[in-house]
């Protein structure tokens, strides 16, 4: 038995950034019952970045003609990729492993469970111990929805279907890969698994792809995902998965054969199997009800990261972390939701952060320009696709809104984020200098276009 300022309970970005901050001024334990990172590096955004890096330099060699250099072309091995992932995530579990420890933080690997309140305080079992805490941090994370398709549960013990927990674990490239799903993470694996050699069909329930991000993105990447001969079925459903396949209201013939199902239909927060109900915390179909603090209807109970359902990104979680302890220590913070940047690390990259507006709308200016006012982008992309879009606020008079598609598009929207986060007026960020020649230079053409 053991009593700390705070205990935390899982071990990916929210709890592990909680666990560095916390422990260097109360006394912290993280209880995690797989390796630290959780999903977002363990199975998530640090392998298919891994995965989507070596579709860039395969992409490179398959067209370095235009760029006058004689390639006899370019080749994924997909295990060379698969083993290059693993070694990855290796150093990053350890990096990570090592930097709560030395913030002084107990690290138990075990599944944590909620015992209730005891003397004031709560109480939480891991490893058969029973340890105490004036402060609790639920950190839990999301898991893979699985739709209630005909098929999907008994396709996915044969290991025909796949979520993002297995499928960067694929020892061959299948030849024919069905993704269900037609957001970030099915374009992401889309853009990968086409270039190495899949023949790739993404199947969306709604008529658009890409629906949460801004429209001209969406339409982009889907257009340069096409070049690579994804194929794509809007305003369509999976009505049964079979073992050749899967039947598809919007397929010829109503019916896809294929290798290999990914479902990438979302994620949903995790709040049932840790004791959750023994404090009475209130919960919704999105997750566990935080404020901007993270602070529950529970006093002393926090939840952060993908388990409150707020902005499942890595980097809120990071953010509400911060925000969380703050508030433990009587710190006035909270989280920003207005500046969190998005990226899409598909080939071109897209990237966004704060407002999505209609051109039309009367609130806002609304500048784009083609990336092709970058002599960098010209000198490196033969593809004339890219742009920025800025979306500035008229009655306040600064940004709100910056949405592009350009190499290093997730690099540079960076100097946006601050811009909107800051309330930068517009007159003072156009007086920014930007390094020349860089494509992060279509920011300043755009915001002296406004």
């Amino acid at each position: 038995m053991a009593e700390y300022g705070l205990i935390i309970i899982g071990g990916g970005p929210a709890g592990y950034r909680a666990a560095e901050v916390a422990a260097k001024k109360m006394r912290t334990l993280l209880i995690e019952k797989a390796d630290l990172g959780g999903v977002c590096l363990n199975s998530g955004c640090i392998p298919s970045k891994t995965f989507l890096q070596a579709t860039k330099v395969a992409d490179y060699g398959a067209h370095a003609a235009r760029y006058g250099v004689r390639s006899a072309g370019a080749e994924t091995d997909h295990a060379a990729v698969v083993a290059r992932k693993a070694k990855v995530v290796r150093i990053l579990t350890a990096g990570v492993r090592a930097s709560v420890k030395a913030a002084g933080a107990d690290i138990v690997k075990a599944a944590g469970y909620i015992e209730g309140v005891e003397n004031n305080k709560f109480a939480v079992t891991a490893a058969g111990e029973k340890h105490y805490a004036d402060n609790l941090l639920i950190a839990c994370g999301a898991e893979a929805v699985v739709p209630p398709i005909k098929g999907a549960e008994e396709g996915i013990l044969s290991g025909k279907v796949l979520t993002n927990a297995e499928i960067f674990d694929l020892k061959e490239v299948p030849s024919s890969l069905v993704i269900v799903g037609g957001g970030i993470v099915g374009a992401e694996t889309a853009s990968y698994f086409a270039s190495a050699g899949s023949k790739v069909t993404v199947i969306e329930a709604t008529p658009r792809l890409l629906g949460s991000v801004d429209r001209d993105v969406a339409e982009t990447i889907v257009k340069a995902l096409a070049r690579k001969g994804v194929r794509f079925l809007t305003s369509s459903t999976v009505a049964e998965i079979t073992p050749d396949g899967v039947i598809c209201s919007g397929a010829e013939n109503g019916f896809i054969e294929c290798d290999k199902i990914l479902l990438s239909a979302g994620r949903r927060a995790v709040t049932e199997g840790y004791g959750l109900e023994n404090l009475g915390v209130a919960t919704t179909r999105a997750g566990i009800t935080t404020d901007n603090r993270m602070r529950t209807n529970v006093k002393g109970v926090y939840a952060a990261g993908d388990v409150n359902g707020r902005s499942m990104l890595a980097h809120t979680a990071y953010r509400e972390a911060e925000a969380a302890v703050n508030d433990m220590l009587g710190i006035p913070d909270e989280a920003d939701y207005d500046a969190i940047p998005s990226v899409i690390y598909t080939t071109p990259e897209g990237a966004s952060v704060g407002v999505i507006a209609e051109a039309d709308d009367p609130k806002y200016e609304t500048v784009k320009l083609p990336a092709a006012y970058s002599g960098r982008y010209v000198a490196e992309s033969d593809e004339r696709d890219g742009f920025v879009k800025l979306v500035a606020d008229k009655e306040r008079g600064v940004l709100a809104g910056a949405h592009a598609v350009a190499p290093y598009a997730g690099e540079f929207i960076t100097a946006a984020t601050i811009l909107i986060a800051l309330k930068t007026p517009l007159e003072q960020a156009k007086k920014i200098v930007f390094p020349h020649p860089t494509v992060a230079e279509l920011l300043k053409a755009a915001l002296d276009a406004l």
